[in-house]
Parts: C-alpha cells; sequence; structure tokens
C-alpha cells in the first residue's frame, strides 16, 4: 500500500473566503501515483472547514460575541456545521464522486495563514 502526505497553504486578505480546492486534490493523486484508495482532505484550523457540495456563492454573515479579544466566534461554529474534513474514493486514480460534487476550503477567520491536509492511501 502506498502512502502520500500534501500540505496546501491558504491566505485570504479578508474575514472569510471560500475556493474550490477540486484540482488541487485530483493534482495530489496524480503526484501519489495511487490508482485504487482513499484520500482525506482536512483543515488544520479550528475557524476553517473542508466540505463537499456544487459551487454555490457565499452569503454574508454578521459577526457573532466571542470570549477574549477574538471577534471570530462565528468561525468556530461554522466548522462545527460544516465539518474538518472529507474523506472520499480513489477509482482508476480519479475522485470517485457523485454528480456535481466537488470539494472546498472554507475560510472563516482569515489574515492569517492557514493549512489544509491531503493525505492518500492506497494502490
Amino acid at each position: 500500500m502506498k502512502s502520500y502526505r500534501k500540505e496546501l497553504h491558504f491566505f485570504f486578505d479578508t474575514r472569510r473566503g471560500l475556493e474550490n480546492i477540486t484540482y488541487k486534490v485530483q493534482q495530489a493523486i496524480d503526484e501519489s501515483g495511487v490508482r485504487e484508495g482513499l484520500v482525506l482532505v482536512n483543515a488544520m484550523n479550528i475557524t476553517a472547514s473542508v466540505f463537499i457540495n456544487d459551487d454555490e456563492s457565499e452569503k454574508p454573515y454578521n459577526q457573532y460575541r466571542h470570549n477574549g479579544f477574538e471577534d471570530n466566534a462565528d468561525g468556530h461554529l461554522k466548522r462545527t456545521i460544516m465539518g474538518r474534513e472529507v474523506v472520499c474514493a480513489i477509482t482508476n486514480g480519479k475522485l470517485d464522486f457523485g454528480t456535481w460534487e466537488q470539494i472546498f476550503y472554507f475560510e472563516f477567520d482569515g489574515m492569517r495563514s492557514k493549512r489544509v491536509l491531503i493525505k492518500i492511501i492506497g494502490e
């Protein structure tokens, strides 16, 4: 069994940002050489999310109160709802998706560096 690890790095100039990362995940699969297996895509920060959906636009949201000096409580809540990771099948070297499915990185508290882990296992 093969194993491959890659990190994606993000920096949004705005508080919230949304990026379709499907092509970056597929690129990592291509680099790994895995033809049959699984790929984990994990947001490595508590105020960001990785999820699967179709390509919809983002709506603006009001700020939430938060303890301490930060005002990013909404980011923590959104992460809880959206989830931290996705696991997808790899078949014949490609993401094995349903119709319209795409992988997104959603930043809820930007203006600083963030990471996403891609971990691939298979044959």
